[in-house]
């Protein structure tokens, strides 16, 4: 097997990735020392037939920067066309960051977040409009070279009919729908350590342990992975919330080991289901934050995650019936009879007062 071999200082990766600032909040050292990542010819070759060894470009600091950017804001905005249009852009990205050893955290995060990009753009597929918006294709000679991740400008905004995009956001938020998504998908690899793990944390908190699947949605049972915004571990716990709910930053990033993230993840679902009474809701909480999901309640004078679904950004909305969708096909269960948290089996640290993001 031909191998190439690139030389990159570690704080020049982070650089070009973007993850510095993201990075600092979560804790991270970054240092300048030399490091040698290993990229594997065959693997190049199979991502994008027309690369050359020797020649490989990486995409440069402003287009990572870019990038991570166009994600952060399409995933919490309200816009389906600017969410559908990632698919193919998030996939060119996951092959870049799946060639570089160091990048494989980060890669783990965007790789879970493909199925939000690629529903929406099944959505307007489905149910299209009169001039489906789309990324426009970048000028030619733009970008650093012929592998660049290059971010276009974003489209026109079109006027969809009313009709057509409640069929869209019926489809996106349907369990039925990421039922049929999930469906064929192998449990990951690591399942079958971590689960017993997992499940005896949760149940020793009081919450069902069929709910730890949420780290399935999250991290694909990777316990390395991380975003650029600072979250960490199976749980993609925030460093606020990893210390509210009892875990350590320093000297090491307790979110990164799965028995005690496990044990901090249950309690935080503990609390948001005693604040907001449901299992969908504490979902729409765990991922958009306690704060926002209480003041859509209180604005719509509601008390179920189906009437505040337009006031919560487009990726909350497809992660309450992904996790539903994920915890049936796992535990062969249905999601709405799982009982409500219980007591702690064990004593331990308190629960800390909710805290809303």
């Amino acid at each position: 097997m031909m191998r190439a071999w690139i030389h990159r200082g570690s704080l020049g990766l982070c650089l070009g990735l973007g993850l510095l600032p993201g990075m600092a909040r979560a804790g991270w050292t970054v240092t300048d020392d030399d490091t040698v990542y290993e990229i594997d010819t065959d693997l190049i070759q199979r991502l994008a037939a027309e690369t050359i060894v020797d020649q490989v470009e990486l995409p440069s600091a402003g287009e990572w920067r870019e990038f991570w950017t166009l994600v952060e804001q399409a995933l919490q905005a309200d816009s389906l066309e600017d969410l559908a249009a990632l698919s193919g852009l998030a996939q060119k990205a996951v092959s870049y960051l799946q060639a570089m050893p160091s990048a494989q955290p980060v890669q783990a995060w965007l790789r879970q977040r493909q199925d939000y990009f690629d529903m929406a753009r099944q959505a307007t597929l489905l149910y299209p409009g009169p001039a489906p918006a789309r990324l426009s294709a970048p000028p030619p000679g733009s970008g650093s070279g012929p592998r660049a991740l290059l971010v276009p400008p974003r489209p026109p905004a079109v006027s969809v009919p009313g009709p057509v995009m409640q069929k869209r956001l019926a489809y996106l938020r349907s369990r039925e729908s990421w039922a049929r998504k999930l469906r064929g998908r192998f449990k990951p690899d690591e399942a079958a350590v971590l689960m017993p793990v997992l499940k005896t944390a949760f149940e020793a908190e009081g919450v069902p342990a069929a709910w730890v699947w949420l780290a399935e949605v999250e991290s694909g049972l990777n316990a390395r992975a991380r975003s650029p915004v600072g979250a960490a571990g199976l749980f993609q716990l925030m460093p606020a919330t990893a210390e509210q709910y009892g875990l350590r930053l320093k000297p090491q990033d307790e979110r990164l080991l799965p028995e005690k993230s496990a044990r901090a993840a249950a309690r935080c679902l503990k609390a948001l289901h005693g604040q907001f009474g449901c299992w969908p809701l504490a979902l729409a909480a765990y991922n958009a934050g306690a704060g926002r999901v209480a003041r859509a309640l209180k604005k719509n004078g509601a008390d179920s995650f189906d009437r505040i679904a337009d006031q919560l950004p487009l990726e909350t909305q497809m992660y309450v019936p992904r996790v539903l969708a994920t915890v049936a096909l796992r535990e062969q269960v249905d999601p709405a009879a799982l009982p409500p948290p219980r007591a702690a089996a064990e004593q331990g640290r308190p629960l800390a007062a909710s805290r809303s993001p």
